[in-house]
């Protein structure tokens, strides 16, 4: 394959809150493109709220915010249904261990939005996607990469039968060979300069799956780890079990991965390849796969350098990609790229 074309930009002209992170894009069928992330003083303060731009005709709109319950929020995801209408996920709480997930829907492309819900009423811990994109299988069922962070960290899927409306969780998908509990910090205070919420340094396993679908029924998973890899899980029955995740020779910083697959099963993956835990968030590179992630091929390098560049969210529409990540907690940055297949 070849890249043909590249278009990198920042989302905001100035970010209007202390921090922003962890966004999440959508391209409409108008060929106008949502992001959405958190941001306010600090990850995990009261004061954060998820906000939401719009890009039309190369001009991204300004920030605004979309929420207002005075309780820290996470992790936004955008997800279009079938009738058009856009599913807005994200957690609320201080404590990740028993976040909950609230959703707001638009009708109109993401103009207007309606008042929050709880996605699974009377849920702590975190239902529905953590972080990356649910997806639609072959059989018409939603899929949403899901992790929980009490104890040994691990994945789960939660599944949609209705649009949305009800959710069915999967058994836990574990690392091979973690077991038992585990409360004490994996770093030393000084061994990380990344600025997390402290809780998030307790804690082994794998979180935050991204998920695609290669033949019908056939769905896999890669994970983030604190193992230094990306670790991976599989199964052949539309998503209902899967395999224990394993190890792959992908390096992982403990930090935020996304795929997605092209029409011709070409998969694309964005990382920061970093075998350490709690390792730099620096660089973000762009690879490809074109055996179902057997191996990986680099791309591209989209952004290197001192400080964090970190929790991609990738959607591949034809053969272009939208890259969004987080640039140094300070914007949102933004890559269009255009491939070939044939070439």
């Amino acid at each position: 394959m070849k890249i043909r074309k590249t278009k990198k930009e920042a989302v905001m002209a100035s970010c209007p809150t202390a921090m922003c992170h962890a966004s999440t894009l959508l391209p409409n069928p108008d060929g106008s493109l949502l992001c959405a992330w958190f941001g306010g003083s600090k990850e995990g303060a009261p004061d954060v709220q998820i906000w939401l731009s719009r890009r039309t005709a190369d001009v991204w709109s300004e920030p605004r915010c979309i929420t207002a319950e005075p309780v820290a929020h996470w992790n936004p995801v955008l997800f279009s249904l079938q009738d058009g209408h856009i599913l807005l996920f994200y957690k609320t709480g201080q404590e990740i261990r028993r976040w909950q997930t609230q959703c707001l829907e638009s009708t109109d492309g993401g103009t207007s939005w309606s008042a929050p819900r709880e996605l699974v009423p009377g849920d702590f811990g975190g239902r529905g996607p953590v972080r990356n994109k649910p997806i639609r299988l072959k059989s018409g069922a939603i899929l949403a990469p899901a992790s929980q962070e009490d104890g040994i960290w691990r994945a789960f899927i939660d599944r949609s039968a209705d649009e949305g409306r009800s959710w069915q969780q999967s058994a836990a998908v574990y690392l091979a060979g973690l077991t038992g509990s585990r409360t004490e910090r994996t770093v030393a205070p000084a061994d990380s300069s990344i600025p997390v919420s402290e809780q998030s340094f307790y804690g082994r396993g794998v979180i935050q799956p991204t998920l695609w679908e290669s033949t019908p029924g056939k769905v896999h998973m890669l994970l983030r780890s604190t193992e230094g890899c990306i670790c991976r899980s599989d199964s052949a029955d539309d998503g209902f079990s899967w395999s224990a995740a394993r190890r792959t020779e992908m390096p992982n910083n403990n930090s935020g991965i996304d795929l997605d697959r092209s029409a011709s099963g070409r998969l694309f993956l964005v990382c920061n390849p970093i075998a350490k835990n709690w390792g730099e968030r620096s660089p973000i590179t762009l690879f490809t796969s074109s055996d179902n992630g057997q191996s990986w091929q680099e791309l591209q390098v989209l952004d290197q350098g001192a400080g964090e560049f970190s929790y991609p969210s990738i959607r591949c529409v034809g053969q272009t990609l939208f890259i969004s990540y987080t640039a140094r907690r300070t914007n949102i940055c933004c890559w269009q790229i255009d491939f070939s297949e044939t070439d």
